[in-house]
């Protein structure tokens, strides 16, 4: 009797001390070399996974300059996204500073990569993203590295690839009914630089702008003038500018064409999470809205 009534005292006594808490859940630091790839990173990641952009909202991914902010992010990242195809051109200085010895996630790798001739030279257009499909690709590519880098969540992994390609799909069904609904031949469009190639294949539109694949680059006078040339002869009346490139030289070949502006675009970078491109789909529908409304007949 009385070695029960210990053992219930005893059992009375760890009653009321503190629950000891649960282990937190492993949670994988990862770096996206941009904002758009980072929403992806981080649909596909859900609260295992915390994304750090090195690039910001609104911020051109060709001219970046990273600070010593990022080599940090770099150093104490267990895994990093680039999209690849010549995009991250100051990367290689970046972790040359950070002292990073890993090797990036190539996100891109597996995509049918386009490429253009500018006379003798062959350039490779990197910005992929802008095709939905494409980014159906990302998921699965950010997929399996998530999964290598922490394998007891890799079933949360999956399931979050799998729910975010099917909203991936539903959205690329939506821009291809929209688009359907405008003439083939009024389907032009012009913007700051050559950023929609992808969008123009996947989805039958056709796209001029001043400037080439890479905001580092610089339209010549002859490029300007031949531009104008076929905007006339096209008949646009609309040209965008872009979120994260310099609105000077489109406006001034809407100038010499009378193309009014139609709204801006988000071609390679997210806006603030109050803008009208906060994530990855919304960016998608918001241009292809704008495109849509400025190629309709009216």
């Amino acid at each position: 009797m009385r070695r029960l009534t210990c053992l219930l005292g005893f059992c009375g006594f760890l009653s009321i001390l503190p629950a000891r808490a649960a282990p937190a859940p492993h949670v994988v630091h990862a770096v996206a070399s941009f904002t758009v790839l980072a929403d992806v990173v981080s649909h596909v990641g859900g609260a295992h996974v915390a994304v750090t952009s090195l690039v910001p909202p609104d911020g051109d991914p060709h001219e970046f300059e990273p600070a010593p902010d990022d080599a940090r992010a770099l150093r104490q990242a267990d895994v990093v996204f680039m999209s690849g195809e010549g995009l991250e051109s100051w990367f290689a200085r970046l972790a040359h500073a950070a002292g990073y010895q890993g090797k990036p996630v190539i996100v891109s790798n597996g995509i049918d990569i386009h490429t253009e001739h500018d006379g003798q030279q062959v350039e490779t257009d990197p910005h992929v993203w802008n095709s939905v499909p494409n980014v159906i690709v990302w998921t699965n590519n950010i997929r399996d590295a998530l999964i290598a880098a922490d394998p007891a969540d890799a079933d949360d992994f999956r399931a979050s690839a799998a729910a975010y390609t099917t909203q991936l799909q539903a959205l690329d069904h939506d821009i291809r009914t929209a688009i359907d609904t405008i003439p083939p031949a009024r389907r032009r469009v012009l913007t700051s630089h050559d950023a929609f190639g992808y969008f123009g294949r996947a989805y039958g539109v056709t796209f001029m702008a001043p400037q080439g694949l890479s905001t580092e680059t610089e339209a010549s006078a002859a490029d300007v003038g031949r531009l104008i040339a076929q905007i006339r002869e096209s008949g646009m009346t609309t040209y965008f500018l872009e979120n994260a490139t310099d609105p000077r030289l489109v406006q001034q070949v809407a100038h010499a064409t009378g193309a009014q502006p139609g709204g801006e675009l988000y071609a390679e970078a997210l806006s603030t999470a109050g803008g009208p491109a906060p994530d990855y789909i919304s960016m998608m529908r918001h241009n292809t809205e704008l495109m849509v409304r400025a190629m309709r007949p009216h």
